[in-house]
């Protein structure tokens, strides 16, 4: 009846709650901030539009009708999905509401990087629904440049599509996982050259690509041009291949946190090269849920490392030390603008 009538509004049900709700018309009008004969006048109107009466005026004070009390209890669920959707528009304007697709590499996850950050958000947005997908990082990065997927952890480097920007969150050292017969399973590797006769599995990727290259790097910087093996798909993978005496691997430090019966991970005294952690997203993102994903990861890149515990390093973890020099990295964080470069034909290292 009232969606047939244009002259029907939310207002009209707002004053009519309201002065039930009241039960006298001088005390309505004073809590709605209207005089009392307006408020007179819109209930009539009320009445006119819906085509019955809704107060028994025969009797003394506000009396209704069955067709009144009727319309009471329904415009008081009307009003309040009406107040809920406006919350809930509110909440999706704030990017407190609405849903974000995550991509992650597994090692990401070994990191922490992924788990903390996303139940960071997810006790500051509750309503914000995640979709988390492990998937590799040239594919993250494809999808974030589709407007198929809004954010992605992955392990630098890799070439970044044009509209795509990176920010590096962490840098870890590289360790060795080696097998349990290994002649250094069990002792220092003083340098890295003295692994330069072993053969080094890596996922399978281009040689410009995240472990690969990182693992090229690290042994040409200790003088030698490894024999590497691009074989593994994911990181259980080359814990197998390693267990059974396949190769050795390069890894990041957090992998170490993941025992496997016959593996040993070992430190590396000389080598400088790091894995790198970055986050992966869309430039001039639209989404305000993404949007509040992206600026929590950019407070905590640039919050101070000073004052924080230094404790006692847990064996197969970086040190806090070691995590505050990082954070404390130049680089760390910060936003690369990669599109020309790649449009130029040019290899990018984040």
């Amino acid at each position: 009846m009232a969606q047939t009538n244009p002259g029907f509004e939310l207002r009209h049900l707002r004053y009519f709650v309201t002065l039930v709700e009241e039960r006298n018309f001088e005390r309505a009008a004073v809590r709605l901030g209207i005089a009392q004969p307006g408020l007179s006048q819109q209930i009539r109107s009320l009445e006119k539009i819906v085509g019955t009466l809704l107060l028994d005026r025969s009797r003394r004070g506000v009396q209704l009708t069955h067709s009144g009390e009727t319309l009471f209890q329904e415009a008081r669920k009307v009003l309040a999905q009406t107040e809920a959707t406006v919350a809930a528009m509110n909440r999706s304007a704030r990017g407190e509401s609405g849903r974000i697709s995550i991509g992650y590499v597994a090692s990401a996850a070994y990191s922490g990087a992924v788990v903390g950050s996303i139940r960071d958000f997810k006790r500051d947005y509750p309503y914000v629904e995640v979709e988390l997908q492990e998937m590799e990082l040239r594919q993250q990065l494809q999808r974030i440049a589709d407007g198929l997927l809004d954010f992605g952890y992955i392990r630098a480097p890799a070439p970044i599509p044009p509209g795509v920007s990176v920010q590096i969150v962490l840098r870890e050292p590289l360790v060795a996982m080696v097998p349990a017969e290994h002649e250094f399973a069990d002792g220092p590797i003083d340098t890295l050259a003295r692994l330069a006769r072993d053969t080094f599995i890596t996922p399978r990727q281009p040689p410009e690509i995240g472990f690969h290259r990182n693992t090229l790097q690290a042994c040409r910087e200790a003088g030698f041009e490894p024999s590497v093996r691009a074989i593994a798909h994911d990181f259980t993978e080359i814990a197998a291949l390693v267990g059974i005496g396949t190769g050795i691997a390069l890894v990041p430090q957090s992998m170490s946190r993941v025992e496997l019966p016959d593996i040993h991970y070992r430190p590396l005294r000389d080598v400088t090269a790091t894995s790198d952690v970055a986050i992966a997203y869309r430039k001039g993102e639209g989404s305000p849920a993404t949007k509040a994903f992206i600026v929590q990861h950019r407070k905590k890149i640039s919050r101070p490392a000073s004052g924080e515990i230094v404790k006692a390093p847990v064996p197969g973890e970086p040190s806090d030390t070691t995590l505050s020099a990082l954070r404390r990295s130049p680089l760390v964080g910060s936003e690369l603008d990669l599109s020309r470069l790649h449009e130029e034909g040019r290899k990018v290292d984040l």
